[in-house]
This record gives structure tokens, C-alpha cells and sequence, in this order.
């Protein structure tokens, strides 16, 4: 067996006296997938900096083969020492590196190189940041959020350029979709260990509940037996002394494993203040119009939504998904047109500027709006700490300043401030982001239990496909469609993705790029050929990749048996062998089948 590319050995970190990681071991092999998963505050991307050795652990050892590029993407990237975006991509480039590729990047990105990363928007400053760590082409990539503030087309080419890479990675993600396309193996981190298994992230979830169902049923068995002893006890001890010592010792060993569990963080318990209901009219827009400095946003557009609609809101970024909400609301007037609300409509909405409250308040201030100790949520008033816990908020955060919040935190202060404003229109733009995918679930079912109606942006498709009842997405030049059911549903009906339209010029294709990069100085070259061994590649390679992958999906399903490692560890470590094996030689081939497929189509062009 190959030794891994990076390797954790018990690692451990505490913050304020509070056992964060405890004991931690992660290995990454060469071309694993890897999805790190865990709750809000478990220390997902903690552990993930500690891998990238942006920070020292307590204990532990971290080792990193010898030669082995290692690239990480923060979930906030600082790009501020650096005069443009090209400059920040090529300070992660080594001398023998193409730096033709930091320009090609940027460039499918939608990025023109000389933007000052000081001015960036949230999405810009996040494709900067990916094509800094993907310009290098490295061995592993430490991926922490790499979907946040990106919209769906840079998110779907992003998935493709991440499965055609032979790069090791790890991944923490709120965006399933993105896990279940990506993940061969789970990294599940649960109060301060981390738990390996073999199963990509699709079937993940059922094997964790099943673990979680296995643990209470063992607790409560302890529990039964601490209740049998002590009844023994207080009946009297009337057996051999002997006996009596061990039972009681036996007595305290259970005391003391109870004591010491450590329970699974409960689940937060989000709750909508709704105001009364609304009339069965919510929004009607009829032919309106907006444009700035020229350009159209909303050409000729007319929508109704009714009392209990789910509207979806897609589109690339800068495509005015945020001007089409202020506009049906009426907070900016149409240059042409009318809106017209129902009547008793009441809106409570949730922006996705999170930086846009005072990070020096407290979180009791965010939550009070400054107003004492109680929040009202629909007229009924409830302690600031007791409305905390429904957040998933320790008592003694009540006084962190915003500021000190992590994503997830910060994520979850913008939805109970929201969720409190009594509404019968909720305006929900980017909810997912930094949230995590338990949370995500309660979300879901809030969303599907809520009375009133629903706006809401997202690039988050399985979030989208759960809980919309249709889709409007911008098909150009200002003119938007409605498509019935989730995004899934609206891509079978338009019969294609979503594509990026902004107003600069269109990136050139990856071919002709590398071409215009090529120095005018440079000879020209003899136009290549497919040779007689490229040819027959071509046409056996499908058969040999469809071999491989129903190689690799045996492998996988013998080794999802949930008793094989304690009962044949042996056969679990031959299995794990083959299977990385199977899934290196897979991937070789997937990306010598697309190099030539893209040679034949240069040679035919």
C-alpha cells in the first residue's frame, strides 16, 4: 500500500479550555476524494488549516510527503497584498510552472487580471482564490467552502474541472450536490474525533444515523444497568464480600462512562414568526422594466405570486437576481411598468451581506436589536439566551462580539434575526452559505411548514430542488422565464445549463487561449496527428474507463459491509488496497481519454 501524500497523527487543540479536536488522525492518498464532514463549531475547517499548516495543533504530528505540493483555500482569502488579481494567482506559482495558466483561469473564471483585489466582491475575490490554488496543479487540495458566493455556472465548471483533476482532496461543503459528485470517502468529525469510511457522501448520511441509533441504544442500555446496580445497592449488599467489591467497582466504571459522554450537539430548532395572512395576491408585476447605464436587467417582465408560491431566483452573478427582488417588493421603482402588492402582505427578509451588522456587538445586542434581554417573536416575548439555544448558541456567547463568529455562526445570527420578524413574505437571498447540512435540513422543513410565501435567491441546487415550487432564471438581455418546480425541473424544460453573460467580452475557449498566449516570437508548429496508438486508445479507452468504474462500484459495495473491518481486517485492508488501485488507474484514464478527445477535436477544427 502506497504511503499517503499527507498524514495526521493524533491530533489535539483546545480553544478557551474546551476540547476542540481530541485525538484526531486523517490520512490523504494520492487521488482521494475526500469529503470532510461535521456540525457547525465541530472544528471542520480548523482541522482542515491544521492539514494545510496554517496553524500548529496542541498535539499531533503532521507529515506531508517530500516533494508533494499542498494548496488551501480558506473560507475568507486574503488577497490584500497584492496589486491585481493576476499577481495574486501567480505569487502561488513555482518557477517551473506555466504562468500562462494563472491567465487562462482567471479568464474562464470571468476575470480580466488586472481587477484590485481591494474592490472585489465576495464572488470575485472566491474565483481569484480558486484559480490561485488550482494554477499550480497540486498533488492536494484543501478545499473549505469552495461553492460560497459562486453562482451555478462557475459552480458546475468548477465541478468539472475538480473531477477531471488527478489532485487528492479534501472537501468541507454545504452544497450536496457537489459532495455527491466529487466524494469517494467521508471524514465524519464528531465531538473531537474524526471517523473514516468508504462511502462517498451520497450514502453517507443513512450510515451516520445508524451509527448515532447504535450509540443511543447502548446508552440507554447503560443507563438501564446503572438503574438495576444501584436498586442492588440500596436493597443491600448481602452477597460474598468479594462480589460486592467488584459489582460496586463495576457500578462506578458506568457512572463514570455516562458522566463522561460526550452528547451529539442537538439539532437547532428554528422557528418563523408569522404575521397574520395575507390575501391570496401577494405580488403582481406587469411589464416592468429597469436598466443602469444602459444595460437591461428587466425587460418587459410579468409575474404573479401567489399566497404560499416558492419562488426559486437563479441566474449568474451580476444578472440582477438582487434588482428582481427589489423590485417585486417595491424597495426600487421600475423604470416602466407596475408592481402592485397584496394586501396585508408583511416581508421579513434575509440579505446576504452578514458583514453588514457592527462586529463589535455582542450577539445579545444583534439579537435584541439593542432592546433589552428579551427578543418577541409573533408578540410573545422570549429570554435572549433561551432564543440563543434555538440557534445552537452556548449560553456564555451571549456577550462574543459578531466579530469573533465564525461563517457558520454569523450564518445562523442572520437567520434567528429574520425568522424573528413576524412575515407572511419571507425574502431569503443566499441562506445556505456557511451553513451546515443538519441545519440546512431544519431550514428545509421550516420553509415547508411556513404558511406565507417565499422568495428565494440561491446557487444552492439541492437546497433549491427541496423547497422551490418554480424557477425564474435570465435568459439575456433583460428577459427572465418561470419555470415550473425545482431547478432540476427547470433544466429538463430550458434543455440546458445556465450560462455565464456578463458585459465584458467573452472568454476565449480554453484551445484558442493558449494559442493567443503562445509569444508572437515563437516558431510555428508542425500541425499534430493522432498517431496509430492514439487512435486505438480512443477506442478502447470507453470500454476500459466502463470496466474500471463497475470495478471500482464492487469494491466499494463490498466494503461498505458495516462489520467487515472487526470481523476480517485483513481482507478490509486488501479491499481499501484495490479499491485506491482501481480509482488511480481510473482517473489516469479518464484524463488520457479527455486529452485526446481534445487533440482530435483541435486536429478536426
Amino acid at each position: 500500500m502506497a504511503p499517503p501524500l499527507l498524514q495526521l497523527t493524533d491530533i489535539a487543540l483546545t480553544f478557551g479550555g474546551t476540547s476542540l479536536l481530541d485525538g484526531v488522525d486523517m490520512a490523504v492518498g494520492a487521488g482521494e476524494r475526500i469529503c470532510l464532514v461535521g456540525r457547525n463549531g465541530s472544528g471542520k475547517s480548523t482541522l482542515l488549516r491544521i492539514a494545510a499548516g496554517a496553524i500548529e495543533p496542541d498535539r499531533g504530528r503532521r507529515f506531508v510527503q517530500p516533494g508533494a505540493l499542498v494548496r488551501y483555500l480558506p473560507q475568507e482569502p486574503d488577497l490584500s497584498q497584492y496589486e491585481t488579481t493576476l499577481a495574486y494567482v501567480e505569487a502561488g506559482l513555482s518557477a517551473s510552472d506555466d504562468v500562462h495558466q494563472a491567465r487562462y483561469l482567471l479568464s474562464e473564471l470571468g476575470l480580466d487580471e488586472t481587477e484590485d483585489p481591494m474592490h472585489l466582491s465576495g464572488g470575485e475575490a472566491r474565483r481569484a482564490a480558486l484559480a490561485h490554488v488550482l494554477a499550480a496543479d497540486p498533488e492536494i487540495l484543501l478545499l473549505d467552502e469552495p461553492t460560497n458566493h459562486l453562482d451555478l455556472p462557475t459552480i458546475e465548471w468548477l465541478e468539472g474541472r475538480l473531477a477531471q483533476s488527478r489532485a487528492a482532496m479534501v472537501i468541507i461543503s454545504h452544497d450536496r450536490r457537489l459532495l455527491e459528485k466529487l466524494s469517494r470517502t467521508t471524514v465524519w468529525l464528531d465531538r473531537g474525533r474524526a471517523r473514516r469510511v468508504e462511502l462517498s457522501f451520497k450514502g453517507f448520511e443513512d450510515w451516520r444515523d445508524q451509527q448515532l441509533a447504535e450509540e443511543e441504544t447502548r446508552l440507554h442500555k447503560i443507563d438501564r444497568k446503572i438503574v438495576a446496580e444501584e436498586h442492588w445497592v440500596h436493597g443491600g449488599v448481602t452477597a460474598r464480600r468479594k462480589r460486592n467489591v467488584r459489582r460496586m467497582a463495576e457500578l462506578r466504571t458506568l457512572r463514570q462512562e455516562r458522566r463522561e459522554h460526550r452528547a451529539v450537539q442537538g439539532k437547532a430548532t428554528l422557528s418563523v414568526a408569522e404575521a397574520e395572512t395575507s390575501s391570496a395576491l401577494v405580488i403582481e408585476a406587469k411589464g416592468i422594466s429597469k436598466s443602469f447605464e444602459g444595460r437591461s436587467i428587466v425587460r418587459d417582465l410579468s409575474l404573479r405570486l401567489m399566497r404560499g408560491d416558492r419562488l426559486g431566483i437563479v441566474g449568474p452573478n451580476g444578472s440582477g437576481k438582487t434588482t428582481l427582488v427589489s423590485l417585486l417588493t417595491g424597495t426600487l421603482a421600475p423604470d416602466g411598468g407596475e408592481v402592485r402588492l397584496g394586501a396585508n402582505v408583511e416581508m421579513a427578509a434575509l440579505d446576504q451581506g452578514r458583514d453588514s451588522l457592527d462586529p463589535a456587538w455582542t450577539l445579545s445586542e444583534a439579537l435584541t436589536r439593542g432592546r433589552g434581554d428579551t427578543v418577541s417573536i409573533g408578540g410573545e416575548k422570549k429570554h435572549v439566551v433561551a432564543y440563543m439555544k434555538d440557534f445552537l448558541f452556548a449560553p456564555e456567547q451571549r456577550l462574543t462580539p459578531i466579530g469573533a463568529l465564525s461563517g457558520g455562526e454569523r450564518g445562523r445570527l442572520m437567520l434567528a434575526r429574520a425568522l424573528a420578524t413576524p412575515s407572511n413574505l419571507l425574502v431569503l437571498d443566499e441562506p445556505t452559505n456557511d451553513l451546515d447540512l443538519e441545519t440546512l435540513d431544519v431550514l428545509e422543513d421550516v420553509l415547508a411548514d411556513y404558511k406565507g410565501t417565499v422568495m428565494l435567491i440561491s446557487h444552492d441546487r439541492d437546497f433549491l430542488d427541496r423547497v422551490v415550487t418554480s424557477v425564474i432564471v435570465p435568459e439575456g438581455d433583460g428577459r427572465w422565464t418561470e419555470y415550473a418546480g425545482g431547478y432540476q425541473d427547470m433544466l429538463a424544460q430550458r434543455g440546458e445549463d445556465l450560462k455565464r453573460r456578463e458585459a465584458r467580452a467573452k472568454p476565449a475557449a480554453p484551445l484558442e487561449r493558449s494559442k493567443a498566449d503562445i509569444s508572437e516570437s515563437a516558431p510555428p508548429q508542425a500541425k499534430r496527428r493522432l498517431s496509430f496508438k492514439d487512435k486505438h486508445a480512443l477506442e478502447t479507452l470507453p470500454a476500459e474507463i466502463a470496466a474500471l468504474e463497475a470495478k471500482q462500484a464492487e469494491l466499494s459495495r463490498r466494503l461498505e459491509a458495516p462489520d467487515l473491518y472487526a470481523r476480517d481486517r485483513k481482507a478490509f485492508t486488501e479491499l481499501s488496497d484495490a479499491l485506491a488501485d482501481v480509482q488511480s488507474k481510473l482517473a489516469a484514464a479518464e484524463e488520457r481519454w479527455l486529452e485526446l478527445e481534445l487533440l482530435r477535436s483541435e486536429i478536426e477544427s
